[in-house]
């Protein structure tokens, strides 16, 4: 008789699906069933929360990434009895900062007028480690991805992280296993941003990606995949 799975939900970052997570996916299906919802229907963080809440098994890993780490801590505040495991990987706390909606809607205002590939034209240069840039087969990829995305469903997202809840008291709640990963060159989850996360998770797991930026799960996925091997398979 074959072994029953463990469940596996990522909850992928701003503008991303499953292609973000292939190589992981692939790795750790062996043991695991994997989901990688698509959120952006409703419109709030906490909403998203909810939903996978709703639609997920009883028990599961849980791994999110930037804009779904944030909401894999709204399920920690919720029902952290059911998460088995935890993976952050370029996600901060910080609360709205001065001028940050200026500038999203900057970005918002991009999408509509000219589409998601200039959007993606825009941003990725500066979350990317500049050695990728040169990958054309991963840059298309990228651009790929934004591009199964629409403006409206982009507007969506900002306008949740705009009236995102402070995550800064969960952290502390956290016992399950944790691991908190980012990319040295992050600009937008900087190591001391991530060291400061991990110190405050009693016993977390902290791996700081060289050469990489705001995607370490297609950057440098060789050095990745071992760290979630790692936090779903102790021992």
């Amino acid at each position: 008789m074959a072994t029953q799975k463990a469940h596996l939900i990522i909850l992928p970052g701003s503008m991303c699906d499953r292609w973000a997570y292939a190589p992981q996916i692939e790795a750790l299906s062996v043991d695991h069933e994997i989901r990688v919802p698509h959120l952006l229907e409703v419109a709030s963080l906490e909403s998203m929360a909810e939903r996978v809440l709703s639609d997920g098994p009883p028990r599961f890993a849980l791994v999110g990434h930037g804009m779904g780490g944030r909401v894999a801590l709204e399920v920690i505040r919720r029902a952290p009895e059911r998460v088995t495991a935890l993976g952050l990987i370029g996600t901060t706390v910080h609360p709205v900062r001065e001028g940050e909606a200026a500038r999203r809607q900057t970005q918002i205002d991009l999408a509509y007028q000219s589409g998601m590939a200039a959007l993606a034209a825009a941003w990725l240069p500066r979350v990317l480690h500049p050695s990728r840039l040169q990958d054309a087969t991963l840059m298309e990829g990228l651009v790929q991805m934004y591009g199964r995305f629409t403006p409206e469903e982009y507007e969506r997202e900002v306008r949740a992280l705009l009236q995102r809840p402070d995550a800064r008291s969960v952290v502390g709640q956290i016992v399950c296993r944790t691991l908190v990963l980012s990319g040295r060159e992050d600009p937008l989850c900087t190591p001391e941003q991530s060291e400061a996360l991990a110190a405050q998770i009693p016993g977390a797991l902290r791996a700081l990606i060289d050469e990489c930026a705001h995607f370490p799960t297609v950057e440098q996925p060789q050095a990745v995949t071992p760290w979630l091997t790692r936090l779903l398979r102790p021992g």
